[in-house]
């Protein structure tokens, strides 16, 4: 998807970048390739599941309710080292996404990225700042280094913290897609988000969550990005619920 080639875009600038899709990309990564070659950085490349297995570092960005599948399906090497970009929560079994990928990979070869960041804008190149949670400092350093200059990373080892927070911020995002909806003002849409934060540390506290992750990027920052802009499609779900409109007419719009 767009968040897939963003961050191929993004890692472009750096490193060469092979991207595994089921999909035909050519005419993405065309685009994508011009404006990284108009800028002297790496070219990105489509390749198969298969090619793919000799490299060192995977970046994976698939919905959370495919991941266990790919887990299961691809053979990757016990020394892989991986980061995963997806956000949210398994629905058949409640598993956040360390918890589905510590059944494949070891903790120890796992990062998990988090915080403000659309799409659109990262393939823009414009300037933001993400964390990359792991257990493994080293690991997540070495995928900082890999990193644009136009991303700024930051490092936190509280994992499961920016997990919930990256999955239940979605839930706040519509609440606040319905506030504007309705037309309730800012008043209202201040006191959302600042309890709405305060209800998503109480129920990470319950999985041994930081509130500092909370108060930063992973938490504050996507919060406040995805329940105030029309690129989020939680806020775009919400603003359809305040119009009356059916959840799956609302899903069918957003393609």
């Amino acid at each position: 998807g767009i968040w897939g080639r963003a961050l191929a875009f993004a890692f472009a600038h750096k490193n060469e970048v092979r991207i595994v899709s089921r999909r035909d990309i050519t005419f993405a990564l065309d685009l994508l390739n011009k404006i990284l070659r108009n800028n002297s950085h790496s070219i990105i490349s489509q390749c198969s599941l298969d090619e793919s297995l000799d490299s060192t570092l995977f970046v994976i960005a698939i919905s959370v309710q495919a991941l266990r599948k790919w887990f299961a399906y691809t053979c990757l090497k016990k020394d892989s080292k991986i980061l995963i970009t997806s956000k949210g929560i398994e629905e058949d079994t409640g598993a956040f996404v360390s918890q589905i990928a510590k059944d494949f990979i070891s903790q120890e070869n796992l990062c998990f990225l988090a915080g403000p960041s659309f799409a659109q804008e990262i393939i823009l190149a414009l300037p933001c700042a993400l964390t990359i949670h792991s257990c493994n400092s080293t690991l997540a350093q070495e995928f900082a280094d890999k990193m644009p200059d136009f991303i700024k990373p930051y490092i936190e080892n509280d994992v499961i913290g920016g997990e919930v927070a990256s999955a239940y911020k979605n839930v706040i995002a519509i609440a606040g897609g319905i506030c504007d909806g309705l037309q309730l003002g800012q008043n209202a849409k201040a006191s959302l988000l600042s309890r709405g934060l305060i209800e998503m540390y109480q129920f990470a506290e319950h999985f041994g969550a930081k509130m500092q992750t909370f108060l930063g990027l992973s938490g504050a920052g996507d919060l406040f990005l995805t329940a105030n802009s029309l690129l989020s499609r939680n806020y775009r779900v919400g603003l359809g619920l305040a119009q009356n409109k059916p959840l799956k007419n609302i899903l069918s719009e957003l393609g």
